[in-house]
C-alpha cells in the first residue's frame, strides 16, 4: 500500500494561502527549496487540486527556461514534469507533463491509487486534501510553518467528524525561521 503524504507551507495561524490566493509570504529560502525539489523527486505519484494544478502549471512547465532561472529552479521544473500526476478537477478540461485528469469522486480514486504499488504519493490543494482527510486517507502531515499571522485564507487543516491522532516524526528548521514538522498518523 502506497503512503499519502499532505505537505504544504503554512502560516503560523495555520493558513495555506492568504486573503486573495496570497502566497507571498511562503517565498523559500534556498535550503527550503531544495528540500521541496526532493520531495518532488522522490514522489512516486502526485495529487492535485485544480486551483494548485492551476498555480503550479503555469510557471514550473518553462521555468527552467526563463532568464535568470537558478540551478535548483531548473532541476525542479524538470523534476516537476516529470513525475506522475493526477489533477482532480470538475471543471478542468485538459492536462499536460505527465498529468492524468480524474473527473469523477476523488476519494473513491485516491482509494484505489493508495492500494496500488509504487512509490509514495504526495496531495496538495486544500479542497482534495481536506476531503481526503475527513476519509481518512492521508498517512502523513508534512507542514513547513513560516512565522507570519496572515489572518485568513485557505485553511490547511478541514473540520473532522472524529480526532486523528498523530506522532511526531520529524523536526528541521530552515532559514527564516521556517519549521517543518512531519506527523505520521496513529491507528
Amino acid at each position: 500500500m502506497r503512503q499519502l503524504t499532505f505537505g504544504m507551507n503554512l502560516s503560523l495561524d495555520g493558513y495555506i494561502a492568504a486573503p486573495g490566493d496570497d502566497l507571498g509570504w511562503s517565498v523559500p529560502s534556498e535550503e527550503l527549496f531544495q528540500w521541496w525539489s526532493d520531495r518532488v523527486g522522490a514522489t512516486g505519484l502526485a495529487l492535485y487540486g485544480r486551483k494548485l494544478w492551476e498555480t503550479m502549471s503555469s510557471h514550473w512547465p518553462t521555468a527552467d527556461q526563463q532568464p535568470g532561472a537558478t540551478p535548483a529552479q531548473i532541476e525542479f521544473a524538470r523534476r516537476w514534469r516529470d513525475m506522475p500526476k493526477v489533477v482532480f478537477s470538475s471543471t478542468t478540461s485538459t492536462v499536460d507533463w505527465n498529468t492524468r485528469l480524474v473527473t469523477g469522486d476523488a476519494v473513491t480514486e485516491i482509494t484505489r491509487l493508495k492500494a496500488d504499488d509504487g512509490g509514495p504519493m504526495d496531495i496538495g490543494g486544500a479542497t482534495l486534501a481536506a476531503a481526503a482527510m475527513r476519509a481518512g486517507l492521508i498517512d502523513d502531515y508534512a507542514i513547513v510553518t513560516h512565522p507570519v499571522l496572515v489572518g485568513g485564507g485557505t485553511p490547511f487543516f478541514t473540520a473532522l467528524d472524529n480526532w486523528v491522532n498523530l506522532s511526531l516524526v520529524e523536526t528541521r528548521t530552515f532559514p527564516d525561521g521556517v519549521v517543518l514538522t512531519r506527523y505520521q498518523t496513529r491507528s
